[in-house]
């Protein structure tokens, strides 16, 4: 099958972009640095080319056809990916990475997070962000592998890495508000051995199982906390949550939290790890920045 050739060039179209943006061929042979017959001259032969009048002149001005605009939302989408696609082959010769990996664990609040790639995107030149939840060992292991550039880790964080500390974390025992544990005023923490216990699954390849409150003797595991929620609201055990997950849930009356006598709430304190600083290339290093300056 013999390949495409296309009857337009890219520089056509940039034209006819800038005759509509800027009112006529005037103005935009002003903008372009270039003549005004020239530019005549690239818009005609586009016409003539595709067969389709795109401009029609009326006084001084030129005006899209139907047709016309049609094409220039098409040709915009052209430019714009010729020039993302030379901006990434530009920032691969300076170093600037195509693709950045955050590690999250999951029960770091993402508000900041999110706030600080807002702020990233406009400055991102082209760089995707993959974002992946983990959960306890998870990000530990993402750290000692060097399988993401930027790590939040929850608790400690392994020997021989450092990192900057975010956030801290509140857990609350909860149950469904139908559930008999509700209905008690104070629960010894060591009823709850007898209790149905709700817990996250372990991203890591080598989970450790001694993570967490987990001497309950009867466990269900899920993926994600808000399983667990869905599962509470049922009246079937309980599960340790960070509050900040909850609000909504407890408002309306669905789950509540166990008043237990003692350890009511355990904390968690997030860090920010950068497992291979010294090979950390621009876009992540100005990410990090931004996500650090979220919590000063």
């Amino acid at each position: 099958m013999p390949l495409y050739r296309p009857k337009s060039t890219i520089e056509q179209w940039r034209i006819l972009q800038a005759v509509v943006d800027f009112g006529g061929y005037a103005q935009a042979g002003e903008a372009l640095s270039k003549s005004q017959s020239s530019l005549n001259h690239a818009v005609s032969k586009l016409q003539h080319t595709l067969g389709v009048q795109l401009l029609e002149v009326k006084g001084r001005k030129a005006y899209l056809t139907k047709e016309g605009e049609v094409m220039l939302r098409r040709s915009r989408l052209l430019t714009q990916n010729v020039e993302e696609l030379e901006q990434l082959a530009e920032n691969m010769t300076a170093g600037w990475e195509p693709e950045i990996t955050i590690a999250c664990e999951t029960i770091h609040p993402k508000e900041k997070l999110y706030s600080a790639l807002e702020e990233f995107y406009p400055q991102a030149r082209g760089t995707r962000v993959r974002i992946a939840d983990e959960v306890l060992t998870g990000t530990k292991e993402r750290i000692l592998e060097h399988t993401a550039d930027l790590v939040v880790v929850g608790g400690t964080i392994p020997k021989g890495y450092s990192g900057e500390k975010l956030e801290t974390v509140t857990f609350v025992a909860y149950c469904g508000a139908n559930h008999p544990l509700a209905q008690f005023d104070t629960v010894d923490i060591e009823e709850l051995t007898h209790e149905l216990q709700i817990v996250i699954s372990d991203s890591s390849k080598h989970p450790e199982e001694s993570q967490g409150w987990l001497k309950a003797e009867q466990r269900w595991t899920v993926s994600n906390f808000y399983q667990a929620i869905a599962i509470l609201k049922r009246g079937t055990g309980f599960c340790w949550i960070p509050k900040h997950l909850t609000h909504q849930e407890v408002q309306d009356g669905n789950i509540v939290p166990v008043k237990l006598t003692s350890l009511g709430e355990k904390t968690v304190m997030t860090h920010l790890v950068t497992p291979t600083p010294n090979q950390l290339g621009p876009g992540a290093t100005l990410l990090k920045n931004l996500i650090l300056k979220q919590y000063k």
